[in-house]
């Protein structure tokens, strides 16, 4: 099923959605110290693997961690060819002193903030999607 690409639609439907939880960015050179299902996301780099993990399986596992994370899915099927999706809520969230960390799926995109931001970088969002934060 092909995701949506028309920016205005996709805007309209963001429909973010806070996930429980706490989650950190940890690296390591053997990935296998994680099973499949424990990690949120896995990125090879040439220094190592980057993985995604919830706060309680990196303590479990004694990985450190630096950043203490909120995920927030945006419930719109967007296409990996749609263009602009990305640009348009991590420039609102800019706007906002809110950093974000992108990792786009099949189906959604997904946006890592920090813990404190997450209730800001909800209504920046919700906003987003009603159109409210155009000047």
């Amino acid at each position: 099923m092909a995701g949506k690409k028309n920016i205005s639609l996709l805007q309209k439907e963001l429909s973010p959605v806070l996930n429980p939880g706490e989650f950190v960015f940890v690296t390591t050179k053997d990935s296998s110290i994680v099973n499949n299902g424990a990690a949120i996301g896995k990125f090879k780099e040439k220094e190592g693997f980057t993985l995604i993990l919830e706060r309680g399986k990196a303590r479990e596992l004694g990985l450190s961690y630096d950043y203490i994370a909120s995920w927030i899915t945006l419930s719109v099927h967007s296409s990996l060819e749609a263009v602009g999706l990305t640009a348009l809520f991590s420039t609102e969230l800019a706007k906002h002193e809110i950093s974000c960390n992108v990792i786009a799926g099949y189906y959604h995109d997904h946006i890592f903030v920090a813990k404190k931001d997450a209730d800001r970088a909800m209504t920046v969002l919700s906003n987003l999607a009603e159109n409210k934060n155009k000047q």
